[in-house]
């Protein structure tokens, strides 16, 4: 049997197939087009009646439920009596849809268009005017008037406008003008006020050889504007109407794209130094923009936006506005996945920032994004450190973009979330889940930064899991994404996580029988991956991720293996050396030393290798007979057990955790 669709850009509708479903009256129709408002997620009874009823009758709960069953014998007609429903269904205080992501056409057509946004150019406008096509009228048509569709029923809106735009200004930029036309006539036809539909138009003439109708269309949109609405063209028309009359060559077809992307990055630099004052405070928001885009370019990227940030904080600080330093601070939001700071110094200062500008930041409504904004950096600075302020900052952070609705916001809130997720072991589900949801963030609002932190989240979280498979299917993602839009920094991570699956099957691949301390080709062969995933490292611009990392591999490598440490004291263990040291102190035949160099551990940082610090640990405190070390091990581990140690880094691990509590176990009772 087909699966149930539904429509809700235009009439609400449901269908099975082609055959559309008997509805029944209007209200139940608004009780389906709320639950599929809601997203799959439940709307308690009592607010369906709110939103049904201006005055609710005295037997309204009674009503919806009625509704509801009437619904449901639409939906699911072969349904056995008493069957629990699979499609409408009672959840706690309500009732959700739990419709699939592609049988909602408002669902398919922003899946569409973030697709869109990826695709190459002349593939992008085919899989826009497809996107398009699923509009039958306005969304919710029926339900214009009623409050609790009025905010969806805009968004979904501007998006579609968008959309046209964007595919007219697509056409455009490809040389094909002349198919823009007819659209943007309609289009503006409709919604005469948008001014970005203006210029396409007059350009898309411009550029088929109509001068005179160009000039004459932005002649129209001057009138136009002024009539209606009582204001000016913005600059962009003023622009272009120039440009138009000067006959510009810089409105030609751009040539080659390499070539193309030069030009307007130096024209648009020139005209930027000239309109924009040396002094002016737009400058120092456009500076955190810059700084934003080139931390995702690479090594000297990543490490010259790092090294000018502290300066532009600074400087918005002093102009002594808060708004301002709020927006400068909380406007970096590079995504970011590895839980131990790069430059902890410059964190701190970073903290401290954001924690006075929270201070003095006007405590009203219309501040709560920037309010939302500082708490995420709070929480994302604050990564790998031991304090309630971090989890406390990421929870307040995520309630706030929750409320507001906001996305780019959210997903921002959710990657501090995700750098205060690591406090003790076996918290990887959680993690899993904050990766799902930046990934669908990220393909629903065309957020393509965040998307490949998702993926690169759940990547670790599979990989802590022990489901490997589909870690694999999350690397294949990023590695995707990282290629089509420039991101080198991605493959770094890949590499390791390739690296990661050869130590696995090198601890899965038993010891030859002749000879125990061998450590056979797999083990070759993890040893060469790990090496050659740090040889990435080399510019990246991570010294917070390459500090330590390769010896502590290889260190796992070896325990994972039962196989002796043979740790070298002289190798830069960066932030690991306290978790080293005693092993090397143990080769010397210096138990008593080790010993002391055991009980003086500190408990690891909460980042992801607290797992793999622990099994490190547990392997001092076994070889030393250390009770008290194997009890604070044991408890520290238990949260995690089923998992791979370490593997919630996505680049390493210690071997099965269970492995090591059967071993910490047997040593207790022995």
């Amino acid at each position: 049997m087909d699966a149930v669709t539904f429509g809700v850009l235009g009439a609400v509708t449901a269908g099975r197939g082609p055959h559309p479903l008997a509805l029944k009256g209007p209200r139940h129709r608004a009780v389906l087009a709320r639950l599929i408002l809601a997203r799959r997620r439940v709307v308690p009874v009592a607010r369906l009646v709110e939103d049904l009823w201006e005055t609710p009758p005295p037997r309204a709960v009674g009503a919806v439920r009625t509704f509801v069953g009437d619904l449901r014998r639409a939906l699911e007609p072969d349904r056995p009596p008493r069957a629990p429903a699979r499609l409408l269904v009672t959840e706690g205080p309500g009732y959700a849809l739990r419709a699939a992501p592609d049988a909602v056409d408002a669902w398919r057509f922003e899946t569409a268009v973030a697709e869109a946004d990826r695709l190459p150019a002349a593939q992008a406008p085919d899989r826009l005017r497809a996107a398009l096509g699923e509009w039958r009228g306005p969304a919710y048509a029926e339900f214009g008037t009623e409050d609790w569709a009025r905010g969806e029923r805009s968004r979904l809106t501007e998006l579609r406008l968008r959309a046209v735009e964007r595919r007219a200004e697509l056409l455009v930029e490809l040389g094909r003008a002349a198919e823009a036309v007819p659209d943007l006539d309609a289009h503006l036809t409709e919604h005469p006020w948008r001014e970005e539909s203006w210029r396409l138009l007059a350009l898309a003439l411009y550029r088929t050889g109509r001068q005179a109708d160009a000039l004459a269309v932005l002649r129209r949109a001057r009138a136009l504007l002024a009539g209606r609405l009582g204001i000016d063209p913005g600059p962009r028309l003023r622009r272009l109407e120039a440009g138009i009359l000067a006959q510009d060559p810089d409105l030609d077809p751009p040539g080659e794209p390499a070539d193309a992307a030069a030009r307007l990055w130096a024209r648009a630099t020139e005209a930027y130094d000239r309109t924009v004052a040396a002094g002016a405070r737009a400058r120092l928001e456009s500076t955190v923009g810059l700084l934003r885009s080139l931390a995702v370019t690479g090594g000297g990227g990543l490490e010259a936006a790092r090294e000018h940030r502290t300066a532009v904080v600074q400087a918005a600080e002093e102009t002594g506005d808060a708004d301002l330093a709020a927006r400068v601070i909380g406007a970096y939001d590079v995504p970011a996945n590895w839980t131990r700071s790069d430059d902890p110094e410059l964190a701190r200062r970073i903290v401290e920032a954001a924690e006075r500008t929270l201070v003095v930041l006007p405590d009203t409504p219309s501040a709560d994004a920037a309010r939302c904004r500082l708490l995420a950096t709070v929480a994302l600075e604050s990564r790998g450190v031991r304090s309630p302020r971090g989890p406390q900052a990421a929870a307040e952070a995520e309630d706030i973009a929750r409320r507001l609705d906001d996305p780019a916001l959210l997903a921002f809130a959710l990657n501090g979330v995700f750098m205060q997720s690591c406090t003790r072991a076996g918290l990887a589900p959680r993690r899993d889940a904050i990766g799902a949801e930046l990934v669908t963030l990220g393909l629903r609002h065309g957020l393509v930064n965040h998307e490949v932190l998702g993926h690169l989240i759940r990547l670790q979280a599979r990989a802590a899991l022990a489901d490997l498979t589909a870690a694999d299917e999350h690397a294949r993602a990023a590695d995707r994404l990282a290629e089509r839009h420039e991101r080198p920094l991605v493959a770094v991570f890949t590499a390791w996580y390739r690296a990661l699956r050869e130590a696995v099957r090198a601890d899965s691949s038993p010891a030859p029988s002749d000879s125990p301390d061998s450590s056979g080709s797999t083990q070759d062969g993890a040893e060469a991956a790990y090496r050659s995933a740090a040889a990435r490292l080399d510019g990246a611009g991570m010294p917070g991720l390459e500090r330590g990392l390769l010896p502590l591999a290889l260190l796992g490598l070896r325990l994972s293996r039962g196989r002796p440490a043979q740790v070298d004291p002289r190798a830069d263990w960066g932030p690991y050396r306290p978790w080293a040291e005693p092993f090397a102190l143990l080769a010397e035949g210096r138990d008593t030393e080790a010993r002391g160099a055991l009980r003086a551990l500190p408990e690891p940082p909460p980042d992801l290798l607290y797992e793999a610090l622990c099994c490190a640990e547990a392997a001092l405190a076994l070889a030393l007979g250390d009770r008290p070390a194997l009890r604070r091990t044991y408890d520290r581990l238990l949260p995690a057990a089923g998992e791979l140690a370490g593997a919630g880094s996505g680049l390493l691990t210690f071997g099965p955790v269970d492995g090591w509590l059967a071993a910490i176990r047997r040593a207790l009772e022995a």
